[in-house]
């Protein structure tokens, strides 16, 4: 197993993606997993859950504090770098505070990898961070290239940097489900900002694995892209209100849908690469990985050239009523 054996620290370990991280990756045995985060109710949450186990630390930081993660990287040989501001009209209206965290965070946490001489970091980005319109998709890409850069500027280091970009990850803290479903049962009513909205998503048992996938397959530098169904803010809409109301035994003709508008800088739709990066990515059957082009002729295991495009989630097909049901009752998220 890759992670027998081995010291691992989750930064942003009690967010959903992860916990579900660090739940998946002590069945693969690592002498130590350190969940580096700066909630301490969610540590508590996560303590509680997991139990007592001898090989999982719980840390208290914030990855703003350089020297609180250098201390927290001492003989670590994996970093999984997942804290962030990610909420976008928070972003917004705080840009600082994103640039902080998401940035200067960043980093730090590439900095102190470098100084504790750590094997492999993966940062997860966004595909907000493609042609960005906010201040969150501005400070991820960002970060992306901050990462990207670190393989420049390393040396004689051993640690090699990748990013995976993610899309929307249904029942992650945030998600619009839950909202939803409050909405329906509360105020007989339903808030949209454009119900032609469509947006990539995916599982969190997608989101998990990928990561940890990209991790292992990393080679320095690579942005990994996930491969993700796209949605209709409309399909999504409705598989909510039939599903709930048919739960709480409510008719769904009486649920009313009000579109708001966009809010600060939000998008129509999303995309997963620029044209220029598609013109080195590599197409594997779960996944894209752009290269570092320093690197050469670096191949992918089953992988084939991927097409030029910027693979827009208003440029392909949305799943169907149907489809998107199946996807959200395996998650039972309706």
């Amino acid at each position: 197993m890759f992670f027998k054996g081995k010291k691992i620290l989750v930064i942003g370990g009690t967010g959903t993606i992860g916990t579900s991280i660090v739940k998946t990756l002590l069945h693969e045995s690592p002498s130590a997993i350190r969940v580096f985060s700066r909630d301490e109710h969610k540590q508590h949450q996560l303590q509680n859950d997991l139990g007592e186990r001898e090989n999982v630390r719980f840390l208290i930081g914030d990855i703003r504090d350089y020297d609180r993660l250098h201390t927290a990287m001492q003989e670590i040989d994996y970093v999984f770098h997942l804290a962030a501001m990610k909420h976008v009209p928070a972003c917004e209206y705080n840009p600082y505070e994103a640039v902080l965290t998401n940035v200067h965070g960043t980093n730090n946490v590439i900095k102190a990898a470098l100084e504790q001489n750590v094997s492999k970091v993966v940062f997860t980005s966004t595909d907000k961070a493609i042609s960005p319109t906010n201040t969150y998709g501005a400070t991820k890409l960002t970060a992306e290239r901050l990462i990207t850069a670190a393989e420049y500027s390393k040396g004689n280091k051993k640690t090699a940097f990748s990013s995976v970009r993610f899309g929307n990850v249904m029942g992650s803290r945030g998600s619009v489900i839950p909202l939803f479903k409050h909405q329906i049962l509360e105020n007989k009513k339903i808030t949209v900002t454009d119900s032609t909205m469509t947006r990539f998503m995916m599982t969190l048992e997608q989101a998990t694995t990928l990561t940890i996938k990209a991790l292992k397959e990393a080679k320095g530098g690579e942005i990994f892209v996930l491969k993700m169904p796209i949605v209709s803010l409309a399909t999504l809409t409705r598989v909510v209100i039939d599903e709930t109301c048919q739960q709480h035994g409510l008719d769904s003709n009486k649920i009313s849908i009000e579109e708001i508008g966009l809010r600060p800088g939000e998008k129509m739709y999303e995309e997963l690469m620029t044209h220029e990066e598609s013109l080195t990515a590599w197409d594997l059957s779960d996944m894209y990985v752009i290269p570092f082009f320093t690197k050469g002729n670096v191949r992918y295991e089953g992988g084939r050239k991927a097409r030029p495009g910027t693979y827009s989630s208003s440029g392909g097909q949305p799943l169907s009523l149907e489809e998107l049901y199946q996807l959200l009752k395996t998650q039972r998220l309706v």
